[in-house]
């Protein structure tokens, strides 16, 4: 059980970027709709309808589909599923960086790469890394829920379900100490390294 948690804690990791880099990233993008200004923390209710909605989905239309290619009840395996959710968790990342380099990009196109300004690109472009960390929880989240019921003793279930939830606090505690050691090695010289205080002055994290 410990190389899937093991694999688990990564994908916490990305996750917990939903709260802190993805909110940085949205504070500095266009976020008026007409008078309507969207606040850059709200974006997170797309991961959560994007949950509620598939985990409908994947039961009554994406498992009956499975199930006829593998012949298994569950359509596929936990592990199968969790790896699934790996991925979309790894394309999220993809798109928060292909946003970043867009949106950096713009900020030089504009001259406002020295300016803490927000950059005339619209925060609805990052709609995507929302879903698709919303895909990921539905397939690796439950499925390591699962594969954990599923494997361990009767009389150690509820011990490897908490277990099982620790991957949350291990992943939170990995992103920020890869964070905190991200100026220590970038921020030499002068530069401010990868995460600056004016995040349109040089490259963040997400897109490298």
């Amino acid at each position: 059980m410990f190389p899937i948690w093991s694999a688990m804690v990564l994908f916490a990791a990305v996750q917990e970027h939903m709260f802190s880099t993805f909110v940085e990233q949205g504070m500095v993008m266009e976020r008026h709709i007409r008078s309507f200004e969207i606040p850059a923390a709200s974006f997170q209710s797309i991961d959560t309808i994007t949950v509620i909605i598939l985990v409908l989905v994947y039961e009554r239309a994406l498992v009956p589909v499975f199930r006829k290619f593998t012949g298994r009840p569950n359509g596929i395996t936990t592990p199968q599923r969790i790896g699934i959710g790996l991925f979309f968790s790894m394309s999220a990342m993809v798109s928060a960086a292909l946003v970043e380099n867009n949106r950096l990009q713009s900020a030089q196109a504009e001259d406002l790469v020295h300016r803490k300004v927000a950059i005339p690109m619209s925060i609805l472009w990052q709609g995507p890394q929302y879903f698709l960390l919303g895909v990921a929880k539905v397939f690796s989240n439950i499925g390591l829920t699962g594969f954990f019921y599923d494997g361990s003793p009767d009389a150690m279930r509820s011990l490897c379900m908490a277990f099982s939830l620790f991957n949350i606090s291990a992943g939170n505690y990995l992103s920020s100490f890869i964070l905190s050691l991200v100026p220590v090695f970038t921020a030499r010289g002068g530069s401010p390294g990868c995460i600056p205080d004016n995040l349109n002055k040089d490259i963040w994290i997400d897109s490298t």
